[in-house]
């Protein structure tokens, strides 16, 4: 039985138009000529606009008014940790470079192996302290320039790093107390000029 009739048709615009919600129905063959003009085409499989799958730039969940890229206090937790892994790693082959040295009159045997282990785990635990401690001074002193300032930008770097290497060096007199400035100076100014360095040379940096 056909229900496209002209009556049931009548009978759906009365309803229509009865609660004022009448619409025109057309067929399947009087759409397929007019031209979707302004839409963009749907992907058959997902039924959604393929612009909407595009993004070009990152999209992060962040709170109001947050920065994407990590504070000093998100990278102080980072810094501590590498330069810890990196002075043992160096702490280790300088003390197994130390105690081949030393033993190298002696045959090779247990009391040599046991001397060679004892120099590269002192060694290690050394280095490892040492730029854990300094990693540890920057860290604090880059954070509270920062909260006291209330910017980040390189200033910061170069004060941390220069009040680190004065405090790390204050057992040393005034004398230290000086090199260990300049020392910190110089090596966050570099550090400094390092990330400016795209910029002094008037070039876009690279994002990775």
């Amino acid at each position: 039985m056909d229900n496209n009739t002209p009556e049931s048709g009548g009978f759906k615009a009365g309803l229509g138009s009865l609660f004022g919600g009448g619409t025109p129905e057309y067929s399947n063959t009087e759409l397929a000529g007019v031209p979707l003009t302004g839409m963009s085409p749907l992907s058959p499989y997902l039924n959604v606009d393929p612009r909407y799958l595009i993004q070009d730039t990152d999209e992060f969940i962040l709170p109001t008014g947050a920065n994407k890229t990590r504070g000093r206090f998100e990278l102080a937790f980072f810094t501590i940790g590498g330069c810890c892994i990196t002075g043992a790693a160096f702490g280790t082959l300088n003390g197994l470079r130390m105690g081949l040295m030393e033993t190298r009159d002696m045959p090779w045997s247990k009391p040599r192996n046991v001397q060679i282990l004892n120099m590269v785990t002192r060694q290690g635990a050394s280095w490892a302290n040492t730029l854990g401690s300094v990693a540890l001074l920057y860290s604090v002193f880059g954070v509270a320039i920062e909260k006291a300032r209330g910017a980040e930008d390189d200033l910061n770097t170069v004060a941390a790093g220069t009040l680190t290497g004065m405090l790390f060096k204050s057992t040393g007199g005034l004398k230290g107390v000086a090199r260990g400035g300049l020392v910190g100076l110089a090596m966050s100014g570099l550090y400094a000029l390092y990330n400016n360095w795209d910029h002094l040379k008037g070039t876009s940096p690279s994002h990775y």
